[in-house]
């Protein structure tokens, strides 16, 4: 049985977990294969928004097994907190969430040097989140991590201190000092382990080759979005793991013939969190209104997001390098009221015009090329069937779906699960 995949196209912020929480009821498996606690998917019903950050957006059906994957970092403060929050949800967290042993522990020391470092950069912060995300991944490939099976030996503790020492003397290299109750952080970090614990904790690689033999229907779940992949996003204004289509073969461990469908998410817009290069953003008056309609600040941080008009040039080059079957359409009800809607064709470098992504997105010669069409006034926020979209609103998802050369599946005119156009 092969796996599907589900991903962003953007720059994060797609609305991928409402996605999910849609799918679900298809699948037996949803597996989040990468990523931290800096991904917030929201997910809303029954006049309930939920805002998850590692457990995986299938957590709310009765009938799926949700996986953190190998993939993910975890700090068990956050994974805690999570877990109390959905208390009341009477989820058998542990028959329905499980963990894979080799997914890497998020210390205290690691969210302090995430915040010493980015603090150094002065004004050449990269906007992170301050998580501990990006120095777990660099203890990862290091080869000094702690992974979630190391807590089932008992010396672990051992390597635990000496991890500590080391992040304390990185600390004091830094000209910019930050001040810090270790002991504090400490107390919480192992009280929030024994939440933790009560997770069951498997080989997830063979977890998943064993639920493929049997026939499983398994949902790869991704977290942040393409253009923020280390290796294929705007570099450096980047997260810290591959967010695209091959991250889910390494962060599940799942061979790259097994994966059958799949799902890029985007919006009917463009967003963008912290800093970093934007060419369509827009910097007037409609971007704040395109921000407000759209209540675009960042569920994990709170941080404003960027707004700008959907640039197709980024969204065919996070189409090829992951090999998107299908995608899906959010907040096309957003951009209701705007008499003009831009759509970035193409862009100008250097006065000559290119039709891809180019390695430096941060050059001031780069200029977007926009094809523009009229808006529509009708708000579509309870339509129910593709039968019933404006004029005007159908012309932009068949403009879209017609220069992407990708069928658009699934369209979201709200944030409800109920709001949601199966395109068939």
């Amino acid at each position: 049985m092969a796996i599907d995949l589900l991903l962003g196209l953007q720059w994060g912020d797609e609305g991928k977990g409402k996605i999910v929480d849609v799918l679900t009821k298809s699948y037996d498996i949803i597996a989040r294969f990468q990523g931290g606690p800096n991904a917030g998917h929201t997910l809303e019903f029954d006049n309930i928004k939920h805002v998850l950050h590692t457990i995986p957006s299938g957590i709310f059906h009765p009938t799926a097994l949700n996986i953190i994957g190998n993939g993910v970092v975890i700090d068990p403060v956050i994974f805690s907190n999570e877990l109390s929050k959905l208390k009341e949800y009477n989820i058998d967290f542990n028959n329905k969430l499980l963990i894979s042993k080799k997914a890497h522990l998020i210390l205290p020391t690691h969210r302090l040097l995430d915040a010493t470092s980015e603090a150094s950069k002065g004004k050449l912060k990269i906007g992170s989140t301050l998580k501990g995300i990006g120095p777990t991944y660099m203890d990862k490939t290091g080869r000094n991590g702690i992974r979630i099976g190391d807590l089932l030996n008992k010396e672990w503790k051992e390597k635990y201190n000496q991890l500590t020492k080391k992040h304390i003397k990185m600390l004091n290299f830094f000209d910019v000092k930050i001040e810090f109750d270790l002991k504090k952080l400490e107390d919480e970090f192992f009280r929030s382990l024994v939440s933790l614990k009560k997770c069951k904790f498997i080989d997830s690689e063979e977890y998943l080759s064993k639920a493929q033999r049997q026939g499983k229907k398994i949902l790869a779940e991704g977290a942040q979005g393409s253009l923020l992949d280390v290796d294929f996003g705007t570099y450096p204004y980047v997260t810290s793991s591959n967010t695209t289509a091959a991250g889910a073969c390494v962060g599940l461990g799942v061979a790259p013939n097994k994966i059958k469908e799949v799902f890029g998410v985007f919006k009917a817009y463009c967003t963008r969190v912290g800093r970093g290069p934007f060419p369509t953003e827009i910097e007037d008056k409609y971007g704040k209104i395109m921000a407000k309609i759209g209540n675009e600040f960042g569920s994990t941080t709170g941080r404003a997001r960027r707004c700008g008009w959907i640039d197709l040039v980024a969204l065919k080059y996070s189409i090829q390098i992951n090999g998107v079957t299908q995608l899906m359409m959010m907040k096309g009800d957003v951009l209701s009221g705007f008499d003009k809607i831009k759509i970035c064709t193409g862009y100008t470098q250097n006065n000559k015009k290119i039709d891809f992504f180019p390695y430096d997105l941060n050059d001031k010669n780069l200029e977007p090329i926009y094809f523009e069409m009229d808006g529509w006034d009708e708000d579509i926020s309870l339509i129910k069937n593709k039968n019933e979209f404006p004029k005007n609103f159908k012309n932009y998802v068949t403009f879209l779906e017609k220069n992407l050369n990708v069928p658009i599946k699934i369209v979201s005119v709200g944030p409800d699960r109920n709001q949601t156009i199966i395109m068939n």
